[in-house]
């Protein structure tokens, strides 16, 4: 099945850095999902704070399942919640495969933690304007 056939999911879910985890960890958590995503097919933005990730995915339904299963079994993540999933009909994230923000503090991400459903994903989505991406 092709890209273009394959009907894309979109997810975006919040979660804090386990305690004793220093906040490079971040950067290691990018550098693998990277690579991982990349093969599956999945793009999107991980924005973090010092203390809690935010992350949008997107891509097959099938490999955006899977993907969230292991960041739910994931250590380094506490209390991951999804706070919006719904289809999608194209890509917002074309520029760059997995992309990482860190975002300077905790408000911003304080305010997505708290929303949910599409209030939470247009939140977040005004949010990116704001953000120094790298991808």
């Amino acid at each position: 099945m092709t890209e273009e056939s394959t009907p894309l999911y979109e997810v975006l879910y919040c979660s804090t850095l386990a305690q004793d985890l220093p906040p490079t960890t971040v950067g290691t958590i990018a550098s693998q999902a990277r690579v991982r995503n990349a093969e599956l097919g999945i793009t999107g933005l991980l924005v973090f704070d010092g203390m809690r990730f935010c992350q949008h995915l997107e891509g097959p339904h099938d490999a955006v399942d899977q993907l969230m299963q292991r960041i739910a079994q994931d250590p380094r993540h506490v209390g991951v919640r999804v706070a919006y999933e719904a289809p999608l009909a194209s890509r917002r994230y074309t520029g760059f495969g997995m992309g990482l923000a860190e975002c300077e503090g905790p408000d911003l991400m304080a305010g997505v933690h708290a929303l949910d459903g599409k209030v939470a994903l247009g939140h977040f989505l005004a949010l990116l304007p704001s953000f120094d991406i790298n991808g």
